[in-house]
């Protein structure tokens, strides 16, 4: 029965496939030798670990909220892609120190035809999974599965340049390309995991999505019911596939409850509407003229902040 989860089952071909690249490319540098062969076979182990912890972290998120998680488990999106961009740093640096040690003990390289052969057939084989993987992670907004197709697609990079690097050996003799290359794969791919980590740090300090802020005021600023004067402090996060909203919306003061709770019902639609992911809303309701005067009650409430201080 095929998964009705395209998220994934796009994971899981990937964990399968990279596998299969993986034991390519530890063929190419069984064969060729070539130090920057080495250092694209040790980043697709890294990336191969990576995949894995991805699957565990995206099966992880799809749990919903519980007595120990009221809010879920979709945060551990921002682990799973910070664990992701830190192994490839690690890959990065792993690149770095076998280039030097290398340029120090000497280059000898063989078969470099077959080699070169092996890693094309790898990168082509990751190329396509790493299009395909982040085609389906945008399709249905997934950072997790985009993250991972990013990461799939640098194997396809490293391969090309490891390729560049043995057909210039191959045409021309200098057996130091084989150094120059690997550092520049290097860099490239520290690059690629330095975003991954910016991103995961953003969404655990709960950095403002500025997306998602443009379409909530889009919301508060020209939809409003007549019965709704003003709104403030509004506040948003989101993890994974869902975005936390509050906010609070000041009312005539002769509006009954029942109205009020409706207009701020039509409110939350809309909002969630304007959302790209699932959205859970909660509105504080205030009267116009009594407001500061309500809120005078929440002084010194707070053990060191006052309450401006968390909006």
């Amino acid at each position: 029965m095929p998964s009705k989860d395209p998220v994934k089952k796009a994971l899981l071909i990937s964990l399968i496939v990279s596998s299969v690249s993986l034991s390519i490319k530890i063929g190419a540098f069984v064969v060729t030798g070539s130090t920057a062969a080495l250092s694209d076979a040790a980043e697709s182990v890294v990336h191969f670990f990576a995949v894995m912890f991805v699957v565990y972290g995206y099966y992880l998120s799809l749990k919903p909220a519980d007595d120990e998680h009221h809010y879920g488990h979709e945060r551990v999106e921002f682990l799973s892609v910070g664990a992701e961009g830190a192994i490839i740093i690690v890959a990065g640096l792993t690149i770095i120190y076998h280039a030097v040690m290398s340029a120090i003990t000497g280059i000898e390289i063989t078969n470099m035809d077959t080699g070169i052969i092996m890693l094309i057939i790898a990168a082509l084989i990751n190329f396509f999974l790493g299009r395909y993987v982040i085609r389906v992670g945008r399709e249905h907004n997934n950072m997790i599965a985009i993250s991972n197709g990013k990461h799939t697609l640098t194997d396809v990079w490293t391969s090309g340049g490891v390729v560049t690097a043995l057909l210039l050996i191959h045409f021309t003799g200098w057996l130091f390309v084989d150094i120059v290359v690997s550092m520049l794969m290097a860099s490239y791919i520290m690059h690629e995991g330095y975003k991954l980590l910016r991103f995961s740090v953003r969404g655990l300090m709960d950095t403002r999505n500025p997306e998602v802020d443009k379409a909530l005021v889009q919301v508060l600023e020209n939809r409003l019911p007549e019965t709704i004067k003003d709104w403030h402090h509004l506040r948003h996060r989101t993890s994974g596939n869902t975005t936390w909203v509050e906010l609070h919306l000041v009312f005539d003061d002769d509006i009954n409850l029942k109205k009020a709770h409706l207009d701020a019902t039509i409110v939350e639609r809309r909002l969630i509407d304007a959302l790209k992911t699932d959205a859970i809303i909660t509105i504080h309701l205030e009267p116009e003229e009594h407001h500061d005067e309500a809120h005078n009650l929440l002084d010194g409430a707070n053990k060191a902040k006052g309450l401006d201080e968390f909006a």
